[in-house]
């Protein structure tokens, strides 16, 4: 008999997460598994980074941390936003979370009521859906494509919004898609949103510097958004962080507020000495992740050239993240080598069993047609399994 909770029973599980288990464990058993599904940089934390961690050993940081985040840190982090994209938050406006994750379930659970509907452009990362559900809100989900570079048009957000629409979420850079909105594009949507006061959007923005446009545009910065707009970042994705889980908004006062009172009851302040070697991060000069931006736009270029060589495989050239996301549904309803595929979840399947590559499915993104590799791995790590991938595929 289950016991557990309808809650639990209703969450799916985080399919990033469980594809890269599986690839764990066929190499576990000596299979050579090339794993592009984990969204994590393949660079270690800067040293100047572990160093002002070190020093807050040293210095004894080991007592409870304020519930929202050190003061100094909250002060870098609206230096930060000054500097990299022109808003004014003031320390009373910035949450200091156990990373972005935890700063987007906060959101959710302080602004959502039992069905009050997110508007979430397809494709959306893994777990702004689940967290959405988990919180009693209904996901609406815009669908987008390949060809539209995986952006949604003002028009289909208008024709999203009804009566019970409270937010929009989306990420830029896209996670999965890599698409980067820029400020026209952004301004259109605002446009539309002016005219629904009651609408307020999170602007996940944790790929902001792996960006390779040349721009970047915060819809908080748009005339009339600040006021309506959570933007959540953190330092996991720049500074290759990912283990050091410190993630932060900036937002509405009352929602920061609402933010801190939901975090005192359920884990309090975020880590002592991963605050400090934060407060390194978000002060040093983003010129500091010139080579490791670098690396990731030529391994970018790597992979939509060997893409292209595969036939059937349709794919956008993304300005940010470091993820590809191919449209794959040319293989649907195909048998190769006596394995059928009827869809993504299908065909990364057969990558992972016949090429021993791990990938992730569209579908887990809200877009059942493609799929998500990650290049946050080595050139020749990428040109081999592109190789596996265009010979299983043959």
């Amino acid at each position: 008999m289950n016991q557990l909770s309808d809650r639990i029973n209703n969450l799916s599980t985080s399919q990033t997460l469980a594809m890269a288990a599986k690839a764990r464990e066929l190499k576990a058993q000596g299979k050579d598994i090339i794993s592009l599904s984990l969204g994590e940089p393949d660079f270690n934390t800067p040293d100047f980074i572990k160093e002002a961690a070190k020093k807050a050993i040293d210095e004894n940081y080991s007592t409870y941390t304020p519930v929202d985040g050190y003061v100094e840190l909250k002060e870098a982090i609206c230096r930060k936003f000054k500097r990299d994209n022109g808003l004014d938050y003031k320390p009373s406006q910035i949450v200091v979370s156990t990373g972005a994750k935890q700063s987007l379930y906060n959101i959710a659970q302080v602004m959502l009521n039992e069905g009050d509907e997110v508007i979430l452009p397809a494709p959306y990362w893994v777990s702004y859906y689940e967290i959405i559900k988990l919180s009693g809100g209904v996901p609406v989900v815009v669908p987008t494509s390949v060809e539209t570079d995986f952006k949604i048009t003002p028009q289909q957000l208008e024709a999203a919004i009804t009566s019970k629409t409270k937010m929009m979420w989306f990420s830029s850079p896209c996670n999965p898609s890599g698409s980067v909105y820029n400020r026209e594009e952004l301004t259109a949507l605002a446009k539309v949103l002016e005219k629904h006061s009651n609408i307020y959007v999170v602007s996940d923005e944790i790929y902001e510097h792996i960006n390779f446009s040349g721009t970047f545009c915060s819809i908080a910065s748009v005339p009339g958004m600040f006021e309506r707009t959570v933007t959540v970042n953190g330092v996991a994705k720049a500074f290759a962080m990912t283990g050091w889980r410190i993630g932060y908004i900036g937002g509405p006062e009352f929602i920061a507020k609402a933010c801190t009172k939901m975090q005192g009851q359920v884990t309090s302040g975020a880590n002592s000495i991963a605050q400090r070697a934060t407060i390194a991060a978000v002060d040093a000069n983003p010129e500091v992740l010139k080579d490791m931006v670098n690396a990731f736009h030529s391994r970018r270029d790597l992979v939509i050239g060997l893409i292209n060589e595969i036939p059937g495989l349709k794919v956008n050239v993304p300005e940010g993240a470091f993820y590809v996301f191919p449209d794959v549904s040319y293989y649907f309803g195909k048998t190769l080598n006596g394995y059928e595929i009827k869809n993504a979840d299908n065909f990364s399947m057969y990558l992972l069993e016949y090429a021993n590559v791990a990938t992730v499915t569209g579908d887990a993104f809200g877009n059942p047609d493609c799929i998500r590799f990650s290049y946050a791995t080595s050139e020749a790590l990428l040109t081999e399994a592109l190789r596996r991938i265009k010979d299983a595929l043959a």
